[in-house]
């Protein structure tokens, strides 16, 4: 246990929590969230101040060198800047001896195993996270151009060896002002400005405790993206990762290899895919993780690889042939999935496609044909010069074009105000 001396003042040292007991080599010590002491600034720098720098030896860590790819480096040396330029500010000391902390943290084994993993956990939760700007709201702060490449330039340094000897294997620091819960449990080893560097007691405090292998990968964080290509660009792998993962089930029935959503030019909300014709309950599956975390997004799918299109632009044919929509407004609340239920029947209200009328144009030569078969309840103007039907609002309908045998002869989708509407009324 660490003994207090007397330049604590007593009656602050009396609302200080007792020291916790010392874990053996056998169990790992807990990791405590951030929670502070009851005391004034005032009060806590009274208190720092009073506790001795622990005595004895104290080791510089062993360099570090990170052993990923480029783009898990990418992101590790951006996730390890934001942690010294929102701990530390403009400060290269103060950078440099955050940047020492996490990556002692990353070959401990009681901390996660990645760069990113360490900076950014307990970050889900209010309270409760290791490094307070990941949970405070401090992350919608940026820092400036120059001052990032400064903080990256320290970040890339450390994670190729460089090594901040005065922190030694500290895993744990706080500034001067503040006493979280844990500090009474910890070996005070050093200071650098305004911010005190502690190290575990007993065993898991010495070099033989940071030996754990670590992860060759980084994780995308999205909080980072505003300021990090490297996160922005690995948000887009992951989610057409998933996309594609999603869909593969889909995929299995369709033939030759078959491409994942796509985004469609004129509309980056929008995206189109082939889509398997076995298994049409997990197209949501698959439009859900094309459209990720947008607000606002338009999915739809195709059966047929003939019928995809290249653009937000469709024909009345395409239309027509979409086997699935999918249509997402976070603002207005809506989340609306349709299926083409003459090729996938559906039993519940709300979930087919509003049928559509495919235009055809008459040859623009030659004789004209006596007109379109009578369908049923429409009824037809006679004596006109233009020959076709006449709806009951008014509107003239043109001739559907033929369809294939197995398929609908209309089918779009009321989530198609994406879309043209073809002018005609639907068919019942």
């Amino acid at each position: 246990m660490i003994q207090r001396t007397p330049a604590v003042p007593r009656a602050i040292a009396a609302k200080v929590r007792p020291p916790q007991r010392v874990a053996p080599p056998t169990e790992l010590p807990a990791v405590e969230p951030v929670e502070l002491q009851d005391l004034t600034a005032e009060e806590a720098r009274a208190y720092n101040a009073g506790i001795p720098f622990v005595r004895g030896p104290k080791p510089a860590a062993q360099p570090f060198r990170f052993a990923g790819d480029a783009a898990a480096l990418a992101r590790a040396t951006d996730c390890l800047a934001a942690a010294g330029w929102y701990e530390a500010g403009d400060d290269p000391a103060g950078q440099r001896a955050v940047a020492q902390v996490v990556l002692n943290r990353l070959r401990h084994p009681a901390f996660p195993k990645t760069v990113c993993g360490v900076v950014f956990q307990g970050s889900e939760r209010s309270t409760g996270c290791q490094f307070t700007f990941t949970c405070d709201g401090a992350l919608a702060r940026h820092p400036s151009a120059p001052a990032w490449e400064r903080a990256r330039k320290v970040a890339a340094d450390a994670l190729a060896g460089k090594v901040e000897k005065k922190v030694g294997y500290a895993t744990h620091y706080h500034t001067d002002w503040v006493v979280p819960y844990w500090s009474s449990s910890l070996d005070k080893i050093a200071e650098v400005h305004t911010h005190l560097f502690f190290r575990w007691t007993g065993w898991w405090g010495t070099p033989p405790a940071f030996r754990r292998a670590v992860s060759r990968d980084e994780p995308v964080i999205a909080a980072l993206a505003p300021v990090s290509p490297a996160h922005q660009l690995g948000a887009a792998l992951t989610e057409a990762e998933a996309a594609t993962a999603a869909a593969a089930p889909l995929l299995a029935g369709a033939g030759a290899p078959a491409p994942a959503a796509t985004p469609l030019a004129g509309d980056e909300d929008a995206f189109a895919m082939l889509l398997g014709s076995d298994s049409p309950e997990r197209y949501i599956d698959a439009a859900r993780a094309a459209c990720g975390e947008r607000a606002r997004c338009k999915f739809m799918g195709w059966t047929e690889r003939a019928q995809l299109p290249g653009s937000a632009t469709m024909t009345a044919q395409q239309i027509a042939a979409m086997s699935f929509s999918y249509l997402r407004n976070k603002d207005a609340g809506i989340e609306r999935m349709l299926w083409n239920c003459k090729e996938f029947p559906r039993t519940g209200p709300g979930l087919c496609m509003r049928r559509q009328a495919v235009s055809q144009l008459a040859p623009p030569s030659g004789a004209l044909s006596a007109g379109p078969e009578p369908l049923e309840g429409v009824r037809r103007r006679e004596g006109t010069g233009v020959r076709g039907t006449l709806p009951s609002d008014g509107s003239i309908g043109l001739r559907p074009a033929p369809s294939r045998s197995d398929r609908p002869a209309a089918g779009g989708a009321t989530n198609a105000t994406l879309m043209a509407r073809p002018q005609s009324q639907p068919l019942p």
